[in-house]
């Protein structure tokens, strides 16, 4: 399947942002903490869920779904899930925590998704090992046992938003407190935090670089509504800047998006921030940039290509330093496709902004990869041809319908 984008002046209209992905794919992984049924509100349909979904089904957890929603109650059976789903998204990997929780016991391949780089599980593992666990790495699998998980202190190297979340899904059921210090900020740890609190959790500081988790021994059902994107709705406010359109992007929470809106004004477009929506627009021509991802609450590493795409049209030089993942330029390939003009040396781009971009044939080498040429695309001259269009399903709910309706000239092709 590939998806077609025309040249789109001038997008204008509406458009709602989704549930979060990276806070519904812990979320659901975190619904294996209770017996109980827990239902999960306005869940996307994209495929990293469906994946997590089939993988929660797999280990004997019973999954019903309704209308956006997702309920999900019972004791897991099986500790091993399949490899073939495993492989194919990293999030997999948190259900470790809970079923280390639950079933004293789990054994797991190690973890797929996108190919940006090396992103260790080694901290999940130090973190398990802290609050009592063994683990055993055999023909592939990470295997982790414990008879009893008890609280203790956790240093994390770096604030990881993973290894945060499936230390504090683990902790939460483990014998005493626990203190996770250096804790990812991501608002997604907030959400996954207020979950569990929502089921009988009792966790503080999520939000905070320590995080305070005092164990309970069960977990209650619960009916929650995540998070909106910040990621999906990034996206969409650098695609309004880039074809000098004039959207209302609803459904947001703008505390997430300082670092995004700072870096839009930067660049000459101008967002006017409301309750739960932001409008962007651009009348100016685009300036240069410097931008440096970094954790929350600094510029988001999921929003640098996007930016990418969307500087290539500066009247000058912009710089992209990428401090979290390395690896993180394979979209600059396929922009230099289009006649950007890109230098990369280590994880550093410099971009020189041209009026020269036009439609290629491009490949979606990753998500938001995949996200950054729909966006070259919208306002290049002529038609872009983007295909492992599949990647961009992964994170974005029906993208080209969403655009559509602010009068992108954008459609699927099989």
């Amino acid at each position: 399947m590939v998806i077609i984008v025309k040249k789109s002046e001038k997008m204008s209209g509406e458009i709602e942002v989704s549930s979060s992905k990276n806070a519904i794919l812990p979320i659901l992984a975190a619904s294996l903490l209770s017996d109980d049924k827990v239902t999960v509100n306005k869940v996307p349909e994209i495929n990293d869920v469906s994946i997590i979904k089939t993988l929660i089904n797999s280990l004997g957890f019973k999954v019903e779904e309704s209308a956006n929603s997702i309920c999900s109650f019972g004791m897991p059976q099986n500790i091993h899930p399949p490899y073939e789903l495993v492989r194919q998204i990293r999030a997999s990997f948190l259900v470790m925590g809970p079923l280390l929780a639950r079933k004293g016991e789990v054994r797991i391949s190690f973890p797929g998704g996108c190919a940006i780089g090396n992103r260790p599980i080694d901290l999940h593992l130090k973190g398990f090992q802290a609050l009592g666990a063994r683990i055993n790495l055999s023909c592939g699998d990470v295997i982790a046992s414990a008879k009893k998980l008890k609280g203790n202190h956790i240093y994390l190297d770096f604030p990881s938003v993973g290894a945060t979340e499936n230390i504090l899904m683990a902790a939460s059921m483990a014998e005493g407190r626990t203190y996770i210090e250096n804790a990812a900020l991501e608002p997604e740890v907030v959400d996954l935090a207020n979950f569990i609190n929502s089921m009988g959790g009792r966790i503080s500081g999520a939000g905070s670089n320590v995080i305070k988790v005092d164990g309970v021994k069960k977990m209650n059902g619960t009916n929650y509504t995540p998070i909106p994107d910040r990621i999906e709705a990034g996206t969409y406010m650098v695609a309004a800047a880039a074809t000098a359109g004039n959207v209302l992007v609803k459904n947001v929470i703008p505390e997430h998006l300082k670092a995004i809106i700072a870096k839009l004004i930067e660049s000459g477009a101008e967002v006017e921030e409301e309750k739960a929506q932001v409008r962007v627009k651009r009348n100016k021509k685009i300036k240069p940039v410097y931008i440096k991802t970094l954790p929350y609450p600094g510029f988001p590493t999921d929003m640098q290509a996007q930016f990418m795409a969307y500087l290539s049209r500066a009247e000058g030089s912009s710089v992209v330093t990428e401090s979290v993942f390395e690896n993180r330029f394979m979209h600059v390939q396929e922009l230099l496709r289009m006649g950007a003009k890109i230098k990369t040396e280590g994880r550093t781009a410099i971009i020189k902004g041209t009026q020269g971009i036009s439609g290629a044939s491009v490949k979606a080498t990753d998500l938001r990869a995949g996200a950054a040429l729909l966006i070259a695309g919208l306002a290049a001259e002529g038609s872009t041809i983007i295909s492992e269009s599949e990647h961009i399903d992964r994170g974005y709910e029906k993208i080209v319908e969403k655009l559509s309706g602010l009068g992108a000239r954008i459609y699927r092709k099989p």
